[in-house]
């Protein structure tokens, strides 16, 4: 099948991934370019996870600052290798995520680092919200099975939608990342300021 230079570079403005990838998505998408966009986060997904188990020992602490320095956010993102570490790629996706911090305030990074007290206060919350619908509890369990993916998508960053397209998560943007650098990237650590917040164990006037 033939594809158009134009398609191409359209997909990949959209994606960031390399001439070939893209052309051969395409061709297995038969030119439809939303097809091929599924098509490369699938192979980005499956790549990201193979290299999961890489050491990620090298990377940056990456800050931004928005809303006239009212908020600030110090991001720690890890790679491979120090050549990584400077690549305008990696470090475009640092800024990313700790813009994504500032708009978006995530209080863990993946759904893992919730403690499990906390997943069973909302898991309780949401049985309390359906005790006199008349439900069966099988039917009760898969609302809340539901309701906890939407948990997930406020307070983990990565399963938040991207701020700059809500059609993929901060973890597919990641993936796709690291299909096209070739390094694992892991997430550390972060911490977000916002100027007048209450701190822990603030004693208010």
């Amino acid at each position: 099948m033939d594809i158009s230079a134009s398609k191409v570079k359209e997909l990949r403005e959209r994606t960031g991934i390399g001439f070939m990838e893209c052309k051969k998505a395409l061709i297995e998408a038969k030119g439809d370019i939303e097809e091929a966009v599924k098509i490369l986060r699938k192979r980005g997904l499956a790549v990201a996870k193979k290299r999961a188990g890489r050491a990620t020992t090298e990377g940056v602490v990456g800050s931004y600052i928005h809303a006239g320095g009212k908020i600030g956010v110090l991001v720690e993102v890890n790679c491979e290798t120090d050549f990584v570490a400077r690549n305008e790629d990696f470090l475009a996706l640092v800024k990313d995520i700790a813009m994504q911090i500032a708009a978006c305030p995530p209080k863990y990074i993946r759904r893992e680092d919730v403690p499990p007290e906390i997943i069973e206060q909302e898991k309780e919350i949401i049985r309390s919200q359906f005790a006199d619908s008349g439900k069966p509890p099988e039917v009760i369990e898969r609302i809340v099975e539901g309701k906890l993916k939407q948990f997930y998508s406020e307070v983990c960053l990565l399963e938040q939608p991207f701020i700059k397209d809500d059609s993929r998560t901060v973890g597919e943007l990641i993936a796709e990342r690291i299909a096209k650098i070739g390094e694992n990237i892991n997430v550390r650590r972060f911490v977000r300021y916002q100027v007048g917040e209450e701190l822990p164990n603030e004693k208010k006037e």
